[in-house]
């Protein structure tokens, strides 16, 4: 077993058993082999059997064995119960308690966790089983439902630890976070404060922790003394840089102002002081920004026509010392939004504008003459990429609409980022330069073409931007956002495959599965690619299933090792992941995607009827839980996300971010697939009808074609019904859903290149209604299985009726076959490549003349996707048989 090898483990268990059937420590490991092989009712059987043994818990192997079994089957009560078993034969063992701890730790066993650490604190009297005590109850606390409850623990546990600092048995910051968030979940902020303030060696760990240091300096400003405020701030600062200890400075200064200047005028002139001592340090010089910028909106230095615009001038003298660095525009770009804002609300707006506008445009001149002069280095090349951020933001936060203006320039933007010599150097500031090109090809098409008349004018300008951002690619393979906003528009234009394998190449592990996994999980699902996607499913399952593994050790190594602090973040973290929507959203897809996997008709049945329907099912409570850990700022935006009307990850969305209404419907599907398999029909008529409520309120929060899917399963219910009661309706309802997944199929598709409506079509909506006739053909095929093993009279009708559907459907995928073959192509170099484009004539040109590569890869992309996604459903509706 050592080796991993349970099987012959456990052949060997049975071997010593037959020999010696009451071999306890036999027992014990042969109920851990028999966990690990999944047996899980024989392993919790003979586990629970040896653990009533009189006696057996002697044996430090039965111990080991039988806890680990538990373990496995995450029973931790009963592991719980092995060592208090255990205790009896040695009450006064150090190491059993330690284990109670850890296992009710791990599994927020609370009330046991803080039980163990009592006795362990009574018993053995060591510093860190005080401090467990302490946890523990913190832990308690911030789990209870009950709030006097909740109050006594924190009550109890402040206490404790208010006597250790007192004590001298509070010696190191970790101990320290405990007491202050239990002080901190009270709203105790002057205690807090007290803490922090305390002398002897924990104040020297409190001044080289840069984290406590700031707490401290913003529970000053919470509880109005500015002055020390201040004073610790300009400490701390005196000795490092902190951005967040800089803010906290200007505002405890800004604070005094109505007592005294002097604050302000000598944290301006410690500013400049910190920055000429460091070398211009960023973080001094960008606080002399934030100083002006609070001054500002509080009131105390509003600009007049006869003085300088002191916060404006600020923002360009830090743009004109640190543009050449890439981290110049996220410092600053708050600072722009924050002005304009500010002259928004005083009616100023234009003014603003036209103040940065100004500012701008000798700059920007100054910085592409210099970026394309011969032998340009990196500085002069960063200048000219960060001005161009600014441009874009200016032009946003003017409300310019005017697509021509945001392709301004974007022939040069282009020639620079993809055919210059700095961009064969492979210069970072290149690939910028040549996302900012796309941004504003995305963002001008999309406002060039609004109206769903025009959207073959949009989808021919993103294609072109498709385009480009392979061209990049192909330039640098490392940049990671030029390949987020390529997947984003192949998607866009149902182009699956492609943007899969640009997923792939993303190199995506561990938390992103949670974070990024959005991008791409479910789309294959609705391209008619359904195994590669529950390929991709099943990894992002395995990484959830490895945290939920891995949280419970790391907690208890943050135990073991007094990192108190991680115990707080790994709970946090565990907790989000546990009622993560993008794991919900992955779970749901891995179960559509097994719907797709063929075997015999006993095989289907047996799937649906193990479906485990209790641990999906959503309520109200359960839905408002789950926690969005979704990144959706991660597509390098020139606007901030709340910028709705320029977010281009929310324009470039095909199809809504699935959400609480898409998670219920597709928990319900497998629900009602599981229901009539198993007969239920009380439970499937109710679970139908909560179906129809979601779909009915659903609105726009749930793609038109999820939503066809979920009335093709409503519908595919219903027929189950009739069926099922020799309901005389069962005739129609049979035609409605024939009707239903017919009318979702291509219909005859035109291989004429003057023949706009198909290219449109496919990539817009032909292949994501033929994904959603093929899924609810496959429920519809579970019905028929269903009815048979049932003896349904009606078993034979609706075999025709689906053998019907299928010869049509096989007809039509054969069309749509034939067409992504050749007359796709067709269609895209007439109505996408040469199609008269005044709006992108440079963007065509520049591809044309300068990358034709880029262009033949896209265009064989695209085809080659549909072909692919059309291929894998004429293969899934030939095996329907």
């Amino acid at each position: 077993m050592g080796h991993g090898d349970m099987r012959q483990g456990l052949k060997e268990c049975d071997k010593l058993l037959r020999k010696h059937s009451t071999h306890q420590s036999a027992l014990s490991l042969k109920a851990y082999a028999l966990a690990r092989l999944g047996e899980v009712d024989e392993a919790v059987a003979l586990g629970q059997k040896v653990l009533r043994t009189p006696g057996a818990l002697k044996s430090s192997h039965v111990i080991q064995g039988l806890s680990l079994t538990f373990r496995v089957l995450k029973l931790s009560e009963d592991e719980i119960a092995v060592y208090s078993a255990a205790l009896i034969h040695t009450p006064d063992s150090e190491q059993l308690y330690c284990k109670i701890f850890m296992a009710a730790a791990r599994s927020k066993l609370y009330k046991e966790q803080h039980s163990a650490a009592v006795a362990l604190n009574k018993l053995f009297k060591q510093d860190r089983y005080l401090w467990w005590v302490v946890t523990s109850l913190l832990m308690q606390a911030k789990s209870a439902q009950d709030g006097s409850v909740k109050q006594l623990q924190l009550t109890l546990a402040e206490r404790m630890a208010e006597k250790a600092l007192n004590e001298g048995r509070l010696t190191n910051t970790e101990e320290l976070r405990v007491y202050l968030e239990v002080l901190e979940i009270q709203g105790n902020h002057a205690a807090m404060v007290s803490a922090l303030s305390t002398s002897g060696p924990l104040a020297e760990k409190i001044a080289n922790d840069p984290d406590l240091v700031t707490q401290w300096i913003n529970l000053l400003i919470k509880i109005g003394d500015f002055t020390k405020a201040y004073e610790v701030a300009e400490i701390a600062l005196e000795a490092r840089d902190n951005w967040a200890d800089y803010k906290l400075y200007v505002e405890a200064a800004i604070a005094q102002m109505n007592d005294s200047e002097s604050p302000v005028q000598a944290a301006s002139a410690n500013f400049d002081k910190w920055a000429a001592q460091r070398g211009r340090a960023r973080d001094a010089i960008l606080a002399g920004v934030e100083l002006a910028t609070k001054l500002h909106e509080a009131g105390h230095a509003k600009p007049t026509d006869e003085t300088a615009d002191v916060v404006g001038e600020r923002i360009w003298s830090y743009v004109d010392q640190f543009m050449t660095k890439a981290i110049c525009y996220s410092d600053i770009m708050q600072y722009f939004i924050s002005h304009v804002k500010s002259a928004t609300a005083l009616g100023q707006t234009s003014s603003a504008i036209d103040f940065h506008t100004k500012h701008l445009e000798q700059r920007l001149h100054d910085a592409r003459a210099a970026a394309t002069a011969a032998e340009c280095g990196e500085d002069a090349a960063q200048s000219w990429v960060t001005l161009e951020r600014i441009r874009y933001l200016i032009q946003a936060l003017a409300d310019d609409v005017d697509p021509q203006r945001w392709v301004a320039d974007i022939g040069a933007m282009l020639s620079f980022g993809l055919d210059s010599v700095e961009a064969e150097r492979k210069l970072a500031a290149c690939s910028d330069m040549t996302l900012i090109a796309c941004q504003r090809i995305i963002l001008a098409s999309f406002l060039a073409y609004p109206d769903p008349a025009q959207r073959s004018s949009l989808l021919s300008s993103l294609f072109k931007a498709v385009c480009v951002l392979e061209a990049g690619i192909k330039l640098n393979d490392d940049q990671f956002l030029l390949k987020l906003y390529a997947i984003r528009l192949y998607l866009y234009l149902s182009c699956y495959d492609r943007a899969r394998v640009l997923y792939d190449t993303l190199n995506i592990k561990n938390i992103q599965f949670d974070t990024l996994g959005h991008l791409i999980n479910g789309h294959g699902m609705s391209l008619g690619c359904f195994s590669v996607d529950l390929e991709l499913c099943y990894d992002g399952v395995s990484f959830y299933d490895r945290s939920d593994a891995r949280v419970p050790q790391e907690l208890e190594s943050a135990y073991g090792k007094g990192t108190y602090s991680n115990i707080t973040d790994f709970t946090m973290f565990q907790d989000n992941l546990v009622h993560s929507v993008q794991r919900e959203c992955t779970h749901r897809c891995a179960l559509r995607g097994e719907a797709f996997e063929h075997g015999t008709s006993k095989d289907i049945l047996e799937q649906w009827k193990e479906a485990d329907v209790v641990s999906i099912e959503h309520t109200d409570e359960t839905i408002a839980a789950l926690h969005d850990n979704r990144d959706v700022g991660v597509m390098g935006l020139q606007t901030p996300v709340d910028m709705a009307k320029w977010n281009l990850e929310i324009m470039t969305r095909q199809i809504p971010l699935p959400g609480s209404a898409w998670i219920q419907i597709f928990s319900m599907v497998p629900q009602i697939m599981h229901y009539i398999v198993c007969s239920e029909v009380d439970l499937l008529e109710s679970k139908t009808k909560d179906l129809l409520v979601v779909i009915d309120e659903a609105g726009q929060s749930v793609s038109s074609h999820d939503l066809l899917l979920a009335r093709g399963v409503y519908q595919v219910a219903i027929l189950y019904l009739r069926a099922l009661s020799g309901n005389e309706g069962f005739d129609s309802e049979l035609a409605t859903l024939s009707d239903m997944i017919i009318g979702a199929l291509p219909q005859e598709t035109s291989s004429s290149a003057s023949n706009t409506l198909d290219l449109c079509d496919v990539a817009l909506t032909t292949i994501r209604t033929a994904s959603v006739a093929t899924e609810v053909f496959t429920y519809a095929q579970s019905v028929r299985h269903a009815l048979f093993a049932q003896r349904s009279p009606s078993a034979n009708a609706v075999t025709l009726g689906l053998s019907q559907i299928r010869k049509t459907a096989m007809k039509m995928m054969g069309g749509l076959r034939t067409w992504t073959e050749k007359p796709a192509r067709e269609n895209i170099d007439a109505l996408w490549l040469n199609a008269e484009d005044s709006l992108l004539a440079p963007v065509t040109a520049f591809l044309f003349n300068r990358r034709k590569s880029a262009v033949t890869l896209v265009t064989k992309s695209c085809t080659g996707s549909w072909l692919k996604s059309a291929n894998n459903m004429a293969a899934h509706w030939k095996k329907c048989t």
